[in-house]
């Protein structure tokens, strides 16, 4: 795991189209592929019938759900950025996001994530991540994102 800790905007501004972090692999298992669609109801078979895509599936066994794959976004971020004296760290959402390749179960994922922008806010900043998730042994990432978090002083 890489870990950046900013000590504050300047030093946010200074990082700028820079490679700020990447996290640690994590193993994406048919547990938490099951769990997943069972937390969000799309229990879609490509995703949670083993069998069924191990015969059907264009990718040769079941696959992670686009949305799980992004939702580890915030899990890499805590990995990889810190900032110090900061009172609040929110999610503020995604401005664009590719799902570029599937995430077959039994892969290994990560992210990176450039910082792409930095506006001020009433109380803080806002910032502009561009976060790719990839695929341990693959060319194409699974996921390509514009991730927007706003930091409060």
């Amino acid at each position: 795991m890489n870990m950046t800790r900013f000590v504050g905007i300047a030093d946010a501004r200074s990082r700028l189209g820079q490679e700020i972090g990447v996290s640690d692999w994590m193993l994406i298992d048919q547990e938490r592929v099951n769990a997943f669609a069972e937390v969000t109801g799309d229990k879609q078979w490509i995703h949670v019938d083993v069998e069924r895509a191990n015969r059907e599936s264009p990718f040769g066994g079941t696959i992670a759900h686009g949305y799980l794959t992004v939702s580890l976004l915030a899990k890499f971020a805590q990995e990889c950025i810190a900032v110090d004296g900061i009172k609040l760290a929110v999610n503020y959402g995604l401005n664009r996001v590719r799902f570029a390749a599937p995430v077959r179960v039994g892969s290994r994922v990560r992210a990176r994530f450039v910082l792409v922008g930095v506006d001020d806010i009433a109380g803080g900043a806002q910032m502009l991540w561009q976060a790719t998730v990839d695929i341990e042994g693959e060319s194409k990432p699974a996921c390509v994102a514009e991730m927007v978090t706003r930091w409060y002083f």
